[in-house]
């Protein structure tokens, strides 16, 4: 069991983030904590001059708010919203924080990443800790 679980979401997929929390919360001691994480993606600043004022903001609180919802309230789970690339930002958050074990979902493949989605295989090549990767 672990004390300090990491699932990072897409919220695009967000069903595949409530199987990656169902499967966290089997595998969390009675007294640990999960963590769920959205990485927003950097936009470069030549594009961010283009958006409406406002939209960078209202985006992120839109991942808040879809974070806390998947939470669904559990007191042993809170979300994070952070800004990078995902798979170093989700890698460096691991490290950082003293996370045990990773749960993160895959989508199914193409070819230039034929096993694992290209964020779970990053962090299940990087990773400082034990990744339970879901198909």
């Amino acid at each position: 069991m672990y004390k300090n679980i990491l699932v990072p979401v897409a919220l695009d997929h967000a069903e595949k983030g409530r199987s990656a929390l169902a499967v966290a919360q089997q595998l969390l001691d009675r007294d640990g904590q999960i963590t769920l994480l959205h990485v927003m993606e950097e936009i470069p600043g030549f594009a961010v001059s283009h958006l409406p004022e406002g939209t960078l903001r209202r985006n992120e609180d839109a991942a808040i708010n879809a974070i806390r919802e998947l939470a669904g309230g559990a007191g042993n789970v809170e979300g994070k919203v952070v800004w990078g690339h995902s798979g170093r930002t989700i890698l460096d958050y691991a490290e950082d924080h003293k996370v045990d074990c990773i749960v993160i979902a895959s989508h199914k493949p193409g070819l230039e990443d034929y096993f694992l989605g290209s964020t779970a295989a990053r962090v299940v090549r990087h990773a400082p800790c034990c990744v339970h990767v879901l198909r």
